[in-house]
């Protein structure tokens, strides 16, 4: 062996040591304290760097690495009970390649190429319970443990209402054989997470910011009534062992445990075709966040029992049954700083500069913080290691802190005393949340407003976005809306970027902007809480700019939909001078400031009766065209949620009306569900 041979081999085993020790600890974090300091895409990483090496260098193996077992979960706190057969882990695969590998892997084990049918169950994100009846009574609910030994959990998981106590669970259900295991899954449901996570921050207890870990937690209590005071659920997916005949296939498997009464994910599917099932699964992870629970994958089985059980095992793994991975949605990072965006109100929204990760497809380097009480709630501090979750394409947004990781010199993240942007003082007024630059000047405040004001459902002047908008700003040629309306060509010449062409069109798309319908002009202006929708009633009982400047408050409380704060927000607006010379500059200018009347023709009257609530970016149509095609058939829009709301209708990044709908049990449907009810109610 060369120097420079010996010398890798010598940094291989270092590093193999260091991988050793490091999944070591972040197994008992994760597996008997239920408090992880990473995520399990983190994990995943480091064992698969640790089984690399490994198996380029077998001489590197130890008897205690962690490639080397079955993932261990046991509690040394907690008996232990021998399972009637091992519950193996499975092998991952994230492409659909890895699928087409695993099935020419069955393939070569079974020295054949027949056709085989497939099971798709979801991969819940919990933790794993092995139960076992005795002539239909259950006696002993254990964790998976090491697939080998687990954890007698008996007395907890009987104070899970999903788990049945007694089998079958009901008088029509099918005879259990006399003894008989099944494996099933414990999770919290969202819903279910959201309420307990709620009530214990109330209760000043912010540990709880994972809900697989919550369960885990619960399921392994010293004193089942803790356990039997957290929400969980136990979805069954599998037979163990039986002294008595079970069903040929799994597919019949999971009927058959419906049948004795346990509960059974509706969410599972079956394939007589590799790649229809391969574009199935390829689909599905967008709909993973329409589930009840959570899941980070999908788990993909032989359906025949007994080619599944002749393909037996390697390694930790069944060959019959491989489990396809989600790129991860939720990773561990440091806040290296504390950051304030300025918004067009005034509102300053916090947020974190980050360690730079990779998260569903994208390197992060920044997150929202929501608000300043949320981050007290939370206690999240500048140093902090913390959890990030970027679901789907949205912005990432911090979960919460891992509090065990904590070194002492964490910073607390306060609000600032004064603006970022302009050094005005920061007010925060009696009862609410949010905290405001006290500045109507601030830059970064008109600059934004300036960029509503010209944004597609406001005044659509094609042609100007938000570096547009600045580059104007800092050439000195606006200052205001009305100023949009007064560009020359001559000024924009000057400007980089500005040819010919793109002047002529962005000095005819203000022009006709000038003539938008006056609803949108209202909206368009940036009146605190008046969207859409707001806009659309406040021009039904003001038609004209000359109504809403003399309207009071007691005029708004009259309007059905708009409330008190409200009513006050829009009284207040239009008093402020600055206002005032702008909508004067406007009508100067030609810009319409009066209703034509529009109304959109009446289709039927399947929504008489109902009001509705818009939330969110529904996904084929804008919130006016869905305000619009409610009214059409006779329904009401309103701006906020109150008990008297028919439905809410949400779409992606739903906010606070959402979490209001849920508080109040009002009902929410999205975008099909709204079509659905007007064809049912015509």
């Amino acid at each position: 062996m060369t120097d420079t041979q010996q010398s890798e081999s010598q940094d291989l085993a270092v590093r193999a040591a260091d991988l050793r020790k490091m999944l070591a600890y972040h197994d008992y974090r994760y597996r008997v304290l239920s408090e992880p300091e990473i995520s399990d895409a983190e994990y995943d990483v480091m064992f698969d760097e640790l089984d690399a090496i490994e198996k380029a260098h077998p001489e590197l193996i130890t008897p205690d690495s962690p490639t080397q077992r079955v993932g261990n979960e046991l509690d040394e706190r907690l008996p232990k009970v021998t399972h009637p057969k091992p519950t193996f882990s499975l092998a991952k695969a994230y492409t659909a390649d890895d699928i087409r590998a695993w099935r020419q892997r069955v393939d070569r084990a079974l020295d054949t190429s027949a056709k085989l049918a497939y099971v798709v169950e979801p991969k819940f994100d919990g933790l794993t319970v092995v139960l076992t009846y005795t002539d239909g009574v259950l006696t002993i609910g254990a964790t998976r443990g090491d697939g080998v030994i687990g954890d007698d959990v008996t007395g907890n998981t009987r104070t899970i209402r999903t788990v049945p106590l007694r089998i079958p669970a009901h008088g029509d259900g099918l005879q259990p054989p006399h003894s008989f295991t099944i494996r099933g899954e414990v999770v919290m449901l969202k819903k279910d997470f959201e309420a307990f996570q709620t009530k214990m921050r109330g209760e000043g207890d912010v540990r709880y910011i994972n809900a697989r870990n919550t369960a885990s937690g619960a399921l392994k209590q010293l004193d089942a009534r803790i356990t039997a005071s957290r929400p969980l659920t136990m979805y069954a997916f599998g037979v163990v062992d039986a002294d008595g005949p079970v069903p040929p296939t799994q597919w019949q498997t999971l009927q058959f445990l419906r049948d004795l009464g346990f509960r059974v994910s509706d969410q599972i599917k079956r394939f007589d075709d590799l790649e229809e099932m391969i574009t199935y699964i390829q689909a599905y992870e967008t709909r993973r966040h329409d589930l009840d629970f959570e899941i980070d994958g999908l788990v993909i089985k032989l359906d025949d029992n007994t080619t599944y059980n002749a393909l037996g095992v390697v390694g930790k793994n069944p060959r019959g049954a491989v489990a396809y991975k989600f790129p991860p949605e939720e990773v561990t990072t440091r806040i290296l700083k504390a950051t304030a965006n300025v918004g067009r109100t005034g509102v300053l929204t916090p947020g974190a500069e980050l360690e730079p990760v990779f998260v569903s497809g994208a390197t992060i380097k920044q997150a929202t913080l929501a608000n300043y009480e949320d981050i007290a709630r939370k206690d999240l501090r500048i140093g902090d290691r913390v959890t990030i979750k970027r679901a789907g394409e949205v912005i990432p947004f911090v979960v919460g802190p891992i509090v065990s990781a904590r070194t002492g010199d964490e910073i607390p993240i306060t609000p600032p005393e004064r603006c970022p942007v302009c050094g005005f003082p920061v007010l925060h007024p009696e009862g609410e949340v949010y905290y405001y630059c006290s500045n109507p000047r601030c830059p970064e405040r008109v600059a934004r407003s300036l960029e509503y004001f010209v944004s597609r459902g406001a005044m659509d002047i094609e042609g100007l976005g938000e570096k547009g908008v600045r580059q104007l700003l800092q050439a000195g040629l606006i200052k205001d809306e009305a100023d949009l309306f007064t560009l020359k060509a001559e000024d924009l010449a000057n400007l980089e970027g500005y040819a010919d062409l793109r002047i002529q069109n962005l000095l005819k798309n203000a022009e006709g902007a000038k003539d938008r319908p006056f609803d949108r002009l209202v909206m368009a202006l940036g009146i605190p809480g008046v969207g859409s929708t707001v806009a659309r009633l406040l021009v039904k009982h003001f038609p004209s700019i000359d109504a809403l400047l003399g309207a009071t408050e007691d005029d708004l409380d009259h309007v059905t939909g708009i409330g008190p704060s409200t009513a006050k927000t829009v009284v207040d607006w239009f008093a402020e001078s600055a206002h005032r010379e702008v909508i004067e500059k406007l009508r100067a200018i030609g810009v319409r400031l009066v209703s034509s009347g529009e109304t959109s023709a009446k289709q039927s009257d399947a929504l008489t009766g109902l009001t509705f609530v818009l939330t969110g970016t529904l996904p084929t149509m804008s919130r006016d065209q869905a305000a619009e095609l409610i009214e059409a058939h006779g329904g009401k829009t309103s701006g906020s949620v109150s008990k008297k709301t028919s439905y809410v209708v949400a779409g992606e990044s739903a906010g606070s009306k959402l979490d209001k709908a849920q508080e109040l049990g009002v009902k929410v449907i999205d975008e099909d569900g709204l079509l659905k009810l007007i064809d049912e109610r015509q």
